[in-house]
């Protein structure tokens, strides 16, 4: 679970990776026979029972970064990836972290439609991250309806293809939040730490600028001790 690849310098919520460190967290994968892709293509690895050296890569909030500084490194290894977008704000901010009283995290630039369109494009899966980034548990049922619904419509409008993967705002979901995504049509949701994982709650490993080899190691087996706890 990625957010933003770019500069460091403001970063209190530790959402930014720089470009060399992202790069070298590439490289570690592939030393290690691993190749990154989106969610639906692990999915349907995982299906068929292909899914083994593939690592789903995902990318929340669409920042204008993930175009112009992810794509080009991603590419450049063989690799793909799932960014969810959020479809209110294209071409804008991210007004939730950003603006308001509570705002304390840097202004970043998120991806315009035309953005969109291209890493689409060069075999990025594009999912939603929501309309507007409101945390569903706090949303009543109008609310978080027109949140999934109309993300959906609006990303599948300027994409014109189906979206179908859908990433929790602020990694919240529960019992009624999968299953209005469920509802909604989309076919799987990324959480970050259900309390019971499911293809509509799937759980994610944070990545960040402090990940280098023996971190990155260590959250694999991390990863796999949950994993098989699960079975």
């Amino acid at each position: 679970m990625y957010h933003s690849i770019d500069r460091r310098e403001h970063d209190p919520h530790l959402i930014t990776v720089s470009p060399r460190r992202f790069e070298r967290q590439l490289a570690w994968l592939r030393a290690r026979g691993l190749r990154g892709v989106g969610m639906q293509e692990l999915l349907y690895a995982h299906g068929a029972g292909r899914a083994r050296g593939l690592v789903g890569l995902t990318f929340d909030d669409g920042y204008a970064d993930f175009a112009t500084r992810a794509v080009p490194v991603l590419l450049r290894y063989g690799f793909g990836a799932t960014v969810f977008a959020v479809s209110g704000r294209i071409g804008e901010h991210n007004a939730w972290d950003a603006d308001g009283p509570d705002g304390h995290g840097p202004r970043k630039s998120l991806m315009t439609a035309e953005q969109l369109r291209t890493v689409a494009g060069a075999g990025v899966e594009v999912g939603s991250h929501g309309r507007l980034h409101v945390p569903l548990p706090d949303a009543d049922d109008d609310t978080l309806r027109v949140e999934l619904a109309e993300s959906k419509a609006a990303l599948e409008e300027i994409l014109d293809r189906p979206v179908n993967g859908f990433a929790y705002p602020y990694g919240r979901g529960g019992e009624r939040e999968a299953e209005a995504v469920r509802a909604a049509g989309y076919g799987y949701a990324c959480h970050i730490e259900p309390a019971d994982a499911s293809r509509h709650a799937l759980p994610r490993t944070y990545v960040g600028e402090a990940d280098g080899a023996l971190r990155l190691r260590a959250k694999v087996i991390r990863h796999e001790l949950r994993r098989r706890s699960r079975v």
